[in-house]
């Protein structure tokens, strides 16, 4: 792929994007909800379909997660999380399709994930408070396997599928303003904390071996 290609596939993605989210809010979703929950296969297949759009209307995965706590019990978690990793292929696979024209941004990664390992990078990633879009980009991009790409990601969003269900059972009436804030801090800071655990040893063996390679 050429760069000029490149720039202008991105550029028509981030305007795609843009205006999908101008057009289009949780509020147009939220007030047919419970009509969509009282049919369980009509409410996965709305959400499905959904969850194969989120990434164009920049709507956070773990919305997908509050959404099925809001209209239905914890026993649906698995279903939530099946509908967060199902959302995370599209800008996984778009990684994928830019890696050729990433140079130093590729190679840093696919060393990284060559010392972190597949699945351990993706679900320490997930487990930080970053966008999710950008960790599934920089998996593509660094050439993580597909199937390890899935489990990292269903590892690393399981605390926060469970906590966007517990947030969704909890409130009366579901806005795109009450999703501010939703996680407490101690959620955020012990996902986080996990995270760091998980990396810090491949890390520092990424770090030593690069300044091996400098010397």
């Amino acid at each position: 792929m050429s760069r000029r290609t490149f720039l202008a596939s991105t550029a028509a993605v981030v305007v795609v994007a843009a205006l999908a989210a101008w057009l289009v809010s949780p509020e147009t979703l939220f007030e047919r909800l419970r009509w969509v929950a009282a049919d369980p296969i009509r409410f996965v297949a709305v959400l499905t379909l959904v969850a194969l759009v989120r990434p164009l209307l920049a709507w956070p995965t773990t919305l997908l997660a509050v959404i099925v706590g809001y209209t239905q019990s914890l026993t649906w978690a698995p279903v939530a999380l099946a509908l967060v990793v199902v959302s995370s292929v599209p800008p996984y696979f778009f990684g994928r399709h830019i890696r050729g024209d990433s140079g130093r941004f590729a190679a840093a990664g696919e060393r990284f994930v060559d010392t972190a390992g597949d699945v351990r990078s993706v679900a320490a990633s997930r487990l930080f408070p970053a966008p999710s879009d950008i960790v599934s980009v920089g998996a593509g991009i660094a050439d993580v396997r597909f199937r390890s790409y899935v489990l990292g990601t269903a590892v690393g969003e399981t605390p926060w599928v469970i906590g966007g269900i517990l947030v969704g059972g909890s409130l009366g009436a579901l806005t795109a303003d009450s999703l501010t804030g939703l996680f407490d801090v101690r959620l955020v800071a012990a996902a986080a904390a996990v995270g760091v655990l998980l990396l810090a040893g491949p890390l520092y063996r990424y770090v030593s071996k690069r300044n091996v390679e400098l010397r």
